[in-house]
């Protein structure tokens, strides 16, 4: 019997998640200039024919990768938005920031990677202008959320905010055993969303 519409787009999709960690772990390790796509075809286990029925190449894994961070970005914001108070909303960011890092350390660390490459790297700065312009919007309707709470200087306290989980997520990624995450997360709720 052949496979449902809905089924094949779950073996694509599955496909596709397993192409783009595996380069992930590779451009992690070796570096995306260093990583072939025949290094990404062996450590995904599929054909080098395959991955290219899923992606154009080197550059078109790193653009989906960070197409899809956009996307999570967008998607804990809109959620953030869509809460009744300013406080919810910034509360809501702050949980989906921890979240994401406690579920997907590696991630946090590709990106933060990604963002300290040379901008004279040009397809390596393409694609981080393009993350820096997604967190740009984020960080203006998170300062518009400050306002919103009544807080003076929003603006100010919005690059705090952004500070503080950033380091937050850095020391998690690189140290989570023994990281209070929780204690840390109840802790900054408190500290910014009254």
């Amino acid at each position: 019997m052949p496979r449902t519409p809905e089924a094949n787009d779950k073996i694509r999709r599955a496909a596709s998640e397993k192409i783009l960690k595996a380069a992930m772990q590779l451009f992690m390790k070796k570096g995306y200039h260093a990583t072939s796509i025949d290094d990404v075809a062996k450590e995904a286990n599929i054909s080098k024919g395959l991955l290219y029925n899923y992606y154009e190449g080197k550059e078109g894994l790193l653009a989906a990768m960070v197409d899809l961070r956009i996307e999570e970005l967008m998607t804990v914001m809109n959620a953030a938005i869509s809460k009744v108070s300013p406080a919810a909303q910034i509360q809501h960011l702050i949980e989906g920031a921890m979240d994401n890092v406690q579920q997907q350390p590696d991630v946090f660390r590709f990106y933060l990677h990604l963002f300290t490459q040379p901008m004279q790297d040009k397809v390596l700065a393409k694609y981080t202008g393009k993350l820096m312009a997604a967190y740009d919007s984020q960080f203006h309707v998170q300062c518009k959320m400050f306002e919103n709470l009544g807080v003076p200087e929003p603006r100010k306290r919005s690059v705090h905010l952004s500070s503080t989980l950033q380091g937050i997520m850095l020391m998690y990624s690189t140290y989570p055993n023994g990281y209070p995450l929780e204690e840390v997360k109840v802790q900054v709720i408190a500290d910014y969303c009254q």
